[in-house]
């Protein structure tokens, strides 16, 4: 069997969600640059993912959960998180080039797999239960809805 899907604990399973739409949005950029999508219809789809739904994302994980404990891993988050962002900024500004769009979706997936696989368990085993109760709570009430990805060129089809 390949990758066993991770069982998430109740506390952090809307990041877990919103990690399948990043991951989602990785695989479209991948089968665009497949079927020769120009570089401005991803990058358009950049700009929307990032400030329709990462951008939040990135800001929620780095307030409920990076800056819980100054570890290794947490710290590893952070610097991830400000590189990403910054090759989002270049895909947004004009500053990334259609070579750097697959090493970018595989940065991000990358990421996503550190997080799942080795930064929320160890939260979720150091964090004690009733910290991670009140970020389960705060995650309730902002994520009333899940992410819908009605981004309307579908480069990654056609």
């Amino acid at each position: 069997m390949k990758n066993k899907p991770l069982k998430r604990s109740g506390y952090l399973v809307p990041f877990s969600r919103d990690h399948h739409a990043g991951l989602l949005f990785c695989w479209k950029i991948k089968e665009g640059l497949k079927k020769g999508a120009s570089f401005d219809r991803i990058a358009n789809y950049v700009r929307f993912f990032w400030e329709e739904h990462l951008r939040e994302h990135f800001q929620e994980e780095e307030i409920l959960l990076f800056n819980q404990q100054d570890t290794e891993l947490a710290r590893r988050g952070k610097a991830e998180h400000v590189a990403l962002e910054s090759l989002f900024l270049a895909a947004i500004e004009g500053r990334l080039a259609r070579p750097d769009c697959l090493p970018f979706a595989e940065q991000l997936t990358a990421h996503i797999r550190f997080e799942e696989r080795e930064f929320f368990p160890f939260m979720e085993n150091n964090l004690p239960p009733q910290v991670l109760s009140a970020i389960s709570d705060i995650l309730i009430r902002l994520h009333t809805r899940p992410f819908e990805d009605n981004y309307p060129d579908e480069f990654w089809i056609k």
